[in-house]
């Protein structure tokens, strides 16, 4: 079977379970520890992958990743993976059940990109503005590029707006070569 089909099933259920329990929110944020943890730390994924582990160490450790009061919702739901011998798709279904949270939720994730640390006030701003065009709520992560030399770049969804320095630098300088 394909991955991304199990991986979706999988999530439905524990969102549906999750939302029963009236834990879904927190489900959400250990599964985006889980996932965050598989993404930084490469050796997990190779642990939790080795046969060699018995599964009742591979449940302490993605207990471990999911953080420190993990639901019982989740407990059983990484017993049920470990179980089905499904825990190399793990961080297949932790990514959709976010992405099932999310577009229940209607949450769209935004990021401002700046030369310099923006401010609260000027954070808070571009978050309002994000939400008011999507009508729901933003997730919003900040970056500080200073190679972008000014201005900032704001992404939310498949939209950016580039208002960089380094962006308008680019456009003088290409118009200028074929003028």
């Amino acid at each position: 079977m394909d991955t991304g089909i199990i991986s979706v099933r999988y999530a439905r259920a524990l969102l549906k379970c999750s939302m029963e329990a009236y834990v879904e929110e927190h489900v959400y944020h250990e599964m985006q520890l889980l996932s965050s943890n598989y993404l930084e730390m490469p050796l997990l994924g190779q642990t939790i992958g080795n046969p060699m582990f018995a599964k009742s160490t591979k449940e302490a450790i993605l207990l471990a990743a999911c953080g420190e009061k993990v639901t019982d919702i989740t407990k059983r739901f990484i017993a049920l993976v470990l179980r089905e011998g499904r825990e190399n798709i793990l961080p297949f279904m932790a990514r959709s059940y976010i992405a099932l949270y999310r577009q229940q939720r209607n949450i769209t994730q935004g990021k401002l990109i700046t030369a310099a640390t923006a401010s609260p006030k000027i954070r808070q701003r571009m978050q309002q503005m994000v939400e008011e065009r999507t009508k729901g709520t933003v997730e919003f992560e900040t970056e500080v590029k200073p190679e972008i030399l000014g201005g900032f770049i704001l992404e939310y969804d498949t939209y950016r707006l580039d208002a960089s320095v380094q962006r308008n630098l680019r456009t003088i300088l290409s118009q200028l070569k074929h003028s």
